[in-house]
């Protein structure tokens, strides 16, 4: 792409904006990192992640202005992500989400007033976004950004939709498979076959993914993300991305001294946590 395209960068005597690349293929942080330096050479990217936990840490440990977000990645997504780097004491940055999803999906990112771009990321496409930055952020470092409550209210607009989507229940989308009916599960050196109207819930670790039921508790190798889509939504939540919980099962909405939610099961003693991207499922709590 030419010079003449690239976004100009202010005044010659403010600090250069810095930029933070999340994405878990290198491939594609290495391609949005090459056109960027093209668009917007004056951008400083100072930190890429691999994954939204790590995201966030070097969002709070660097106070980029800019970060860029992959909707997918491993352990905490880009929504999730933005949602808790939004929650950042003093955060001041801007977000702009990184997506493959369909034109479809992308009126989600449209209606919300938020900064998106579709992947193969476009030269083009980019400039503009940069531009946009530019000016929100400006030399003053002091951004024109929807208020926080705006900007949380159009993620749960965003995070609601692509479920529904990656659950295939927005119209248009084709008929989605019948929920899971039974989980084929590990209990010691037994396989048990357990009806999931038994289940209480589902937490994951690194590895196993425990279920558990009033009477015992079992282990599946699939991860929470994969077995989302298979379970019934009106019966079973996400509520963390490492929990689902079955909604007969709640007992009780509690907050803590932090405001966190926690959700008590009938008939066991575990209490589960809300995080921060699925609180709006418990807005009256």
């Amino acid at each position: 792409m030419s010079g003449g395209s690239g976004v100009s960068g202010g005044s010659a005597n403010a600090a250069p904006l810095r930029a933070l690349i999340a994405d878990d293929e290198r491939l594609l942080r290495e391609q949005l990192k090459s056109r960027l330096a093209s668009v917007w050479p004056e951008l400083e990217v100072v930190a890429e992640a691999r994954d939204g936990a790590e995201a966030v840490d070097r969002a709070d440990a660097l106070r980029p202005d800019v970060v860029f977000l992959d909707i997918r990645m491993p352990g905490l997504s880009g929504i999730e992500a933005a949602r808790e780097i939004l929650a950042l004491p003093r955060w001041q940055g801007e977000i702009v989400f990184v997506t493959a999803y369909d034109e479809y999906a992308i009126a989600a990112f449209e209606q919300g007033a938020l900064d998106y771009l579709l992947k193969p990321v476009e030269p083009q496409r980019l400039a503009q976004t940069a531009q946009r930055l530019k000016s929100r952020l400006g030399a003053s470092r002091a951004p024109e950004r929807m208020p926080p409550a705006e900007q949380e209210a159009a993620l749960d607009a965003v995070l609601e939709r692509l479920m529904k989507l990656q659950r295939g229940l927005e119209t248009g989308s084709g008929a989605r498979a019948q929920p899971l009916r039974w989980i084929q599960a590990t209990a010691g050196n037994t396989t048990k076959m357990i009806d999931v109207n038994d289940v209480l819930f589902f937490r994951s670790d690194e590895k196993y993914t425990r279920v558990q039921t009033k009477e015992a508790e079992a282990f599946i190798r699939t991860p929470i993300r994969e077995l989302v889509p298979q379970l019934d939504p009106q019966q079973f939540w996400q509520i963390h991305r490492s929990a689902i919980v079955n909604l007969g099962a709640v007992s009780a909405i509690t907050r803590d001294d932090s405001g966190r939610q926690r959700v008590h099961i009938s008939g066991h003693p575990e209490v589960l946590e809300v995080s921060r991207s699925f609180a709006h499922l418990f807005r009256g709590a």
